[in-house]
């Protein structure tokens, strides 16, 4: 419903400002463009990212290696695994909302969102090269150890 409202609401501002000066509407609609089409492979990403793990991944696996009850096991598994993978915001949120629905816990995709966008093993030797090796590994180590603490945290308001 809510969809429905905001597309129409769009659709009229849309005509509004098309009414208002064509060619401003026409330039604007143009950039849109260009920005869907830079964004639009990454969007694809991320729909194959998450049919694939979904599709290798039951709902059964999932609440048994990062569900509710796999406890730190899957907590630690969670932070691991996120802190190793280099995926962007957008792919992230929809995969962890994927896994949800799956039968993964709270606080285990807490962990996992939190360590993959805070820690970065993956760009650690370029963050080495810019700040420093005390610095990098400092700022992930903390980072790390910040994911537990949001673990943490929503385990205790969700649970």
């Amino acid at each position: 419903m809510e969809g429905l409202f905001f597309y129409s609401l769009a659709s009229i501002l849309l005509l509004v400002s098309f009414v208002k000066s064509r060619s401003k509407t026409k330039i604007g609609l143009k950039k849109a463009w260009k920005a869907f089409e830079n964004i639009l492979p990454q969007l694809l990403v991320v729909l194959l990212i998450v049919g694939l793990m979904l599709s290798v991944l039951n709902a059964a696996l999932i609440s048994k290696l990062v569900g509710k009850d796999s406890g730190i096991i899957g907590i630690l598994l969670a932070a691991v695994f996120g802190s190793i993978t280099m995926i962007p915001p957008f792919v992230a949120f929809p995969t962890a909302a994927a896994l949800l629905t799956s039968g993964a816990g709270y606080a285990q995709i807490a962990v996992f969102v939190s360590t993959l966008m805070m820690v970065g093993v993956v760009t650690l030797p370029l963050e080495i090269k810019y700040f420093g090796a005390k610095t990098a590994i400092s700022r992930n180590v903390l980072a790390f150890l910040f994911s537990f603490v949001v673990a943490g945290i929503i385990g205790l308001v969700v649970y």
